[in-house]
């Protein structure tokens, strides 16, 4: 089978839901813009990507359609680019560059794009209609159950305690307050956003407004501050909005060659996709999926936890991610801490203070991955992530010399 290489990943910044950034902005004009900054990154012809795979959580009213089709449309590739969407909720960004690279190794394309996109105050959490199985649901709730609901029983299961949970938080927050201050997010594509003002004459004022950093991000979180928050999911529970991933608007999107498309136009590679697997666990517990899906990884690769030199671990909840944390080896603090010089666990920050825009992650949590172990020189990094329904995903990237 042949190697896959990622060229280009890059991503929008992340706009908070219902107030953030990219409240007024369609995905389909999210998704087309990256798709173009990643393909200007590397100066290729859009005639020459064969099919682009999309990866959304909730795919339907603006995000559905298959956008997969109709972003490469309305981004200008032409007619004979193909595109599908893919859902494995959380990690459906990360799904679609593995199914991108698999179509390269299996040898049916040379070049493939892949991407995700969430608008979550567009298209709210579960979709405009859901309907679950009436039979089905009275005697398996936790298939449907809240995602805050799994994070608490994680966190009391686990003894994952609320001033861990407010810790880890406090220092996903100033990771990326840092990041954001030395330019480290070198991922990100300045991205348009729409904005449409009533006048006073009731006519409709509509201008674009440059977005050029997460939104997400605060710079003056005290752990003193998290500790004042409420807990909405259970009565005397630990999991706050301050130690839980945002909800966001975003879009990322990246380049796949085979190795006879790099020497054809003379592209440099970042990375090449090593592996990537998935596992289940127990619905009401998916936080965990991550400590299962990550051993399995490394298994398959013949690697150990010590041989990985950069972590991105979604931070869908604090207690989910302490918990795997734990389970594989890497809760020294010193490994995800801000004043630490050793840290190699979300570097800049995750997705408390970035957000966690579903169908996006998986793609936005590779570009920044990929820009990481360029900017530091590391060999391999793993992407990893906990998925709704009870699952975890992980890939590992090798670092092109």
């Amino acid at each position: 089978m042949r190697d896959a290489y990622i060229v280009s990943a890059v991503r929008t910044p992340g706009g908070r839901s219902k107030k953030g950034s990219f409240v007024q902005t369609r995905p389909e004009d999210l998704i087309t813009h990256v798709m173009v900054a990643a393909i200007d990154r590397i100066g290729l012809d859009k005639s020459a990507v064969d099919d682009f795979i999309l990866g959304c959580a909730f795919p339907e009213a603006e995000q559905g359609l298959n956008l997969g089709r109709i972003a490469p449309m309305m981004a200008g590739f032409p007619e004979t680019t193909s595109g599908a969407v893919v859902n494995r909720f959380c990690a459906s960004g990360l799904e679609s560059i593995a199914q991108s690279a698999m179509r390269v190794m299996a040898g049916w394309s040379e070049i493939t794009m892949a991407g995700g996109i969430e608008c979550m105050g567009t298209v709210p959490m579960g979709g405009n209609l859901p309907r679950p199985h009436p039979i089905w649901s009275k005697e398996h709730p936790e298939d449907y159950i809240s995602m805050g609901v799994t994070a608490e029983n994680v966190a009391k299961r686990y003894n994952v305690s609320r001033a861990d949970q407010d810790e880890f938080g406090y220092h996903s927050q100033m990771k990326a307050a840092e990041a954001k201050k030395k330019g480290l997010y070198t991922e990100i594509v300045p991205t348009p956003a729409d904005k449409y003002t009533t006048m006073p004459d009731g006519t409709i004022k509509h201008e674009k407004v440059m977005i050029k950093d997460d939104d997400g991000i605060r710079e003056d979180t005290t752990l003193e501050g998290l500790a004042k928050l409420k807990t909405p999911f259970a009565a005397n529970g630990t999991v706050t909005a301050g130690n839980s991933s945002q909800t966001t608007e975003g879009a990322a999107a990246s380049v796949i060659m085979s190795a006879d498309a790099l020497k054809k136009y003379g592209i440099k590679p970042i990375a090449k996709l090593v592996c990537y697997t998935t596992a289940g666990c127990r619905s009401d517990e998916m936080g965990v999926g991550p400590s299962v899906s990550i051993p399995k990884l490394l298994n398959k690769v013949n690697m150990k936890v010590s041989d990985i030199g950069l972590w991105e671990i979604n931070e869908a909840f604090a207690s989910q991610a302490l918990y795997c944390l734990r389970k594989l080896g890497l809760d020294d603090k010193k490994l995800w801490t801000v004043d630490s010089d050793k840290r190699i666990i979300n570097i800049n920050g995750g997705a408390i203070a970035l957000g966690h825009p579903l169908g996006c992650t998986g793609s936005k949590l590779a570009a920044t991955l990929l820009a990481n172990m360029q900017r530091l020189g590391v060999k391999y990094g793993v992407e990893a992530m906990c998925i709704g329904g009870g699952m975890g995903a992980a890939a590992l990237f090798e670092l092109c010399d």
